[in-house]
């Protein structure tokens, strides 16, 4: 088979994707769609609830095992879209549709690139595919499942929009629930123990909070307080205000030690991490990979966003066609072109990477 043929293969596939409701916990009909795929090229896969998933043809227990990942769950479309979401489009070489760039776009030619190294012998490395789900909602039954299903993994390619260059630091996520007390009352009277005025003290305190540790690659710690919730009636000074708080880690902490800091330090009645398991990730910058990709004219950077990573212990590079700039926005798409571009690409550095010398 030839790359062209696996090029257009993979764009008529993400066409199907597409047009197929894909929402986080209800994959199963494009599960079934990327099944058809292994049959249509005569390779064995295997399914655990809604997660794809397949090893090449010679496996090698005693060589190292690189995981190709990206996950064809999306989000629910937003109200601004103005073209269908469950659509595939082609406009101005444009292919649009919801989860066409986040991430069927990486999905697709890393299937494509899987397939094209599927029955070559003498890889130094084995290969491993999965095409998860729940990644867009971190839930249970996504790749942090098939971590003790699929053979250990020593090294991970993660599909998401990175223009197809190397991600090789993600931040970590940690969402806080806290809560600012105070002494409720009635409206008409004094009372110097407002708990919605009090919030306005631990507002500024986020706001001003800055932690130590700077990051070459992934920079600062990102706080953001995204949500805050209290009272209910207009005469009635509630007890207690809550209070979500949006915490992006660098590789300089772990999720454990930022939730110490905050709770030892926020002026809060309680601050209570919702997870700790999302924590940063990043692959050494003289890992071949990286310099695989940086000799064939990739760039590297530190990822704001979240993705499949997070559930890695091993060394992982983000990397994939599409922009992260579309990702979750109206009228989503992702060049066609892209898509040629990316598979040849990842063929390109696994190419380095897989063959020996």
């Amino acid at each position: 088979m030839t790359l062209d043929q696996l090029t257009n293969d993979a764009i008529s596939l993400l066409k199907q994707l597409i047009e197929t409701q894909s929402f986080s916990s209800e994959e199963d009909q494009t599960a079934q769609l990327i099944e058809a795929w292994f049959k249509r090229y005569n390779m064995d896969y295997n399914r655990t609830k809604n997660n794809v998933w397949a090893i090449n043809r010679h496996f090698d227990k005693n060589k190292p095992t690189l995981l190709l990942n990206s996950h064809h769950d999306t989000v629910k479309p937003n109200s601004a879209y103005t073209k269908d979401p469950f659509k595939a489009i082609v406009e101005d070489g444009k292919l649009f549709g919801l989860g066409s760039n986040d991430a069927g776009g990486c999905l697709v030619s890393l299937m494509a690139t899987f397939t094209y190294f599927y029955s070559q012998e003498h890889l130094k490395y084995n290969l491993v595919l999965v095409a998860s789900a729940e990644e867009e909602s971190s839930g249970p039954d996504g790749l942090n499942s098939m971590l003790s299903i699929i053979p250990k993994v020593d090294v991970a390619i993660v599909g998401e929009p990175t223009l197809m260059n190397l991600a090789i630091a993600e931040k970590g996520l940690v969402v806080f629930d806290a809560k600012v007390k105070g002494t409720p009352s009635h409206a008409a009277h004094p009372n110097d123990d407002n708990a919605i005025y009090n919030t306005i003290k631990a507002l500024q305190w986020f706001k001003d909070f800055k932690f130590e540790k700077t990051s070459k690659v992934l920079g600062d710690v990102k706080l953001t307080v995204t949500q805050i919730n209290g009272g209910k009636q207009h005469n009635v000074v509630p007890a207690d205000v809550d209070l979500v708080i949006d915490v992006r880690v660098n590789d300089k902490y772990t999720n454990a030690e930022i939730a110490d800091i905050l709770q030892k330090q926020a002026p809060c009645y309680s601050i209570t991490p919702r997870s700790l398991r999302l924590n940063s990730s990043s692959i050494p910058a003289d890992h071949e990979l990286v310099k695989a990709g940086i000799a064939i004219g990739r760039t590297t950077y530190g990822s704001p966003t979240l993705s499949d990573q997070a559930v890695l212990t091993c060394p992982s590079l983000k990397l994939g066609p599409g922009d992260s700039t579309r990702s979750h926005s109206a009228d989503e798409f992702i060049y066609l072109n892209e898509i040629e571009e990316g598979i040849n690409i990842y063929v390109e550095l696994l190419n380095r990477v897989l063959i020996p010398v």
